[in-house]
């Protein structure tokens, strides 16, 4: 029975990520974001429950990829196709919803055509997903960056938009080309070579875990001062962190 915890846990994955899915499509992106963060949260409890109950399958590593498909991979692109058809339009307002729910809303029923690049996200994660599942090598470290980080990445956008009351954040992210090279670079960034840490902590000694330490001390406090800006930043530290560990390691 404990063998199957795990599948099931990723199957609250895949539900969050269809849920995101609905919001994304709607243009709600905030509850978009929130069952992304939900997707995301059952994507590490997941991992985490076949290393406690040493329940490992082939069906599970299948099953977690592609729960991170939808999470990951489709509900980004869309979020990306909808602000860049926003950027695009102009057409940014803050509207008051069911329950008194903010969202942001987008003022007008036009598509434009560059818009649908926002997928080359999904279609990368696609093609990330598969290429690790067949590579053994990312098992304590990554190549590239992981699907779930880049995600957060792409849904901190609305959240940024919506809550910071910032307007260069809202000048740069309703930029189009600003839009369409983020695109470009996170496609790109999650199929590289660069390595990236995995958080698994095999051990708990700080002095061979320091590094992963201090970037979750810094991520807390980056969190408790930017609030939706940290995100972004904190993936930045990420693969800044990464390269100086795997200097170390090298050296």
């Amino acid at each position: 029975m404990k063998k199957h915890i795990p599948n099931c846990i990723t199957l609250l994955n895949v539900l969050a990520g269809c849920i995101a899915t609905v919001f994304a499509v709607l243009n709600q992106l905030e509850l978009a974001a929130l069952f992304v963060f939900i997707g995301i949260f059952f994507d590490f409890l997941d991992g985490l429950a076949a290393r406690a109950l040493n329940a490992y399958s082939e069906i599970g590593v299948q099953l977690d990829s592609l729960a991170d498909m939808i999470t990951s991979g489709l509900v980004p692109g869309i979020v990306m196709f909808q602000l860049l058809n926003m950027a695009h339009f102009g057409g940014w307002n803050n509207a008051f919803l069911a329950e008194g729910t903010e969202f942001l809303a987008w003022k007008g029923n036009n598509i434009a055509w560059i818009s649908f690049s926002g997928f080359l996200i999904t279609m990368a994660a696609a093609y990330r997903l598969a290429n690790f599942n067949v590579d053994e090598n990312q098992v304590a470290s990554f190549s590239g960056l992981p699907t779930p980080a880049n995600a957060l990445l792409i849904l901190s956008l609305p959240l940024i938009l919506a809550h910071q009351n910032s307007e260069l954040a809202s000048a740069i992210i309703l930029n189009q080309w600003f839009l369409m090279g983020l695109t470009l670079v996170s496609a790109l960034l999650m199929n590289s070579k660069i390595k990236l840490f995995a958080l698994k902590l095999k051990a708990l000694d700080i002095k061979e875990n320091g590094g992963k330490y201090i970037f979750l001390i810094v991520s807390l406090v980056l969190i408790v001062v930017l609030r939706y800006l940290a995100i972004p930043a904190i993936i930045i530290l990420y693969i800044l962190f990464s390269l100086v560990i795997e200097r170390e390691k090298v050296s």
